[in-house]
């Protein structure tokens, strides 16, 4: 049984389709967590913009050069990149056994099996759907990457947004909402295993149902969640704005098991750029969302990204989006620089802003932000906060997150307490200190 790597780049989107791959893959091959170990490679790449695709090009461009040293029999490449650029990567990367975009992962796995067990023909497979027809299932297999107390769990593929700067909806098809029946089974299923924290994932939460169900879903799938036995978080991302309900709101108020947390994408905050990305909402509905969520949950945290250098952007428009993070004072923010992405409405757009100018703004975004974060944080100090243990330290010192942190993407909280604990375990703790990204604390 030949030995296989398989190795996951981009967003917790990717993760999942990576360890679903993983889970396909480990009937066929024995899974090693080395590269260099391995016979056979595969790359799940993401191509979502530029600074993406850079990062998967230098990870493929690595790997083949493990191949060219001997270590590795056969390379591949699926994923977002293969899906946009599969011709010209195996054309230009001539050390790949194979080029396969993810528009059926099933038939990707089985295929990579099939050229390894093919002993005399040695031609270079290649497949890229245009229009995506899978959608993940819980009957599928799946060897989850990093701590065993958390995981991603996908509820849609696809979207239907079409923002002006997005390949997305290219790339991954029409949205498309997996059933409640299957992401509640999945669920019971993490817990068993010893999940206690879950984060939904799609291009677009929110929206989740109204394309199967004919309506939105969300709160339905969320009173299913919490009633699992052995989940203690439920955390939510990519909550787009325009379809952001009451209900929602409300769950997320009176749910104990639902993290106090709302990541929102909202992009921008001048009223002209959000119509050119063709967002459904504007500044003013952005800030009476922020305002209602805040009423009911006097403590939760939001989590914004932000576009700079959208193209047309002017200098009062940029302030515009200054003032506005100013003003809503966000407790996360992430910011990019505009990417100009190819058959994409927004490259065809005049006035584009040059790339130094892009990174300038995004720059100046983030310098204001974090001093807002450091005023931000402070406030929460001698507040008690809910926190998960992630990493013992020392007898007295762990490594956690707050329920107000995602994994990889927010802070952490170094917390003082002397017990029996283990990763995993959910805590009440009494913030210390604080910076403006992480907190120190002290187990209650």
């Amino acid at each position: 049984m030949k030995r296989v790597a398989v190795i996951n780049l981009g967003c917790p989107k990717n993760q999942v389709d990576s360890e679903v791959i993983s889970g396909l893959l480990s009937s066929k091959f024995e899974l090693v967590p080395l590269p260099e170990d391995a016979e056979v490679i595969v790359v799940n790449t993401c191509g979502f913009i530029e600074e993406a695709k850079r990062e998967s090009l230098d990870v493929i461009f690595e790997m083949a050069e493990l191949k060219e040293k001997g270590s590795c029999d056969r390379l591949y490449v699926i994923g977002c990149l293969a899906q946009r650029y599969g011709q010209e990567l195996l054309k230009e990367i001539p050390q790949l056994d194979g080029v396969l975009g993810d528009g059926d992962l099933i038939k990707t796995v089985d295929l990579i099996a099939e050229h390894n067990d093919n002993k005399v023909n040695v031609k270079k497979i290649y497949t890229n759907k245009k229009i995506q027809d899978f959608i993940y299932s819980d009957e599928l297999p799946r060897k989850r990457f990093g701590p065993t107390h958390f995981a991603y769990l996908k509820i849609a593929e696809g979207c239907d947004n079409c923002c002006s700067y997005c390949a997305i909806p290219l790339i991954k098809g029409r949205y498309r909402s997996r059933t409640l029946e299957s992401i509640v089974k999945e669920a019971r299923g993490l817990a068993s295993e010893g999940v206690k924290e879950i984060a939904l994932v799609a291009q677009d939460t929110t929206r989740y149902g109204l394309d199967n169900y004919g309506k939105l879903k969300l709160v339905d799938l969320l009173q299913e969640l919490a009633k699992i036995e052995g989940l203690e978080w439920i955390r939510l991302l990519y909550c787009y704005p325009d379809v952001f309900t009451n209900e929602l709101i409300e769950i997320i108020a009176s749910e104990t098991k639902i993290c106090k947390y709302v990541d929102l994408p909202l992009q921008h905050a001048d009223n002209q750029i959000l119509q050119r990305m063709n967002r459904r909402n504007s500044m003013e509905q952005a800030l009476a969302l922020i305002t209602n969520l805040r009423k009911a949950v006097p403590d939760i945290f939001i989590r914004s990204t932000f576009i700079t250098g959208f193209p047309g952007e002017t200098e009062r428009q940029f302030q515009n989006l200054l003032d506005f993070v100013r003003e809503t004072k966000l407790d996360r923010v992430g910011v990019f620089a505009y990417s100009e992405e190819e058959n994409t409405p927004a490259a065809k757009m005049p006035d584009q802003i040059p790339l130094s100018v892009r990174e300038e703004r995004k720059n100046i975004v983030m310098e204001l932000q974090a001093e807002l974060a450091y005023d931000i944080q402070q406030k929460r100090v001698g507040k008690d906060i809910r926190a998960i243990i992630e990493e013992k330290i020392s007898d007295k010192i762990w490594l956690g997150r707050t329920e107000g942190d995602a994994p990889e993407i927010d802070g952490q909280i170094f917390l003082e307490g002397i017990g029996n604990y283990t990763v995993g375990d959910i805590v009440v703790a009494r913030i210390t200190g604080a910076d403006s990204y992480d907190f120190e604390g002290r187990i209650l």
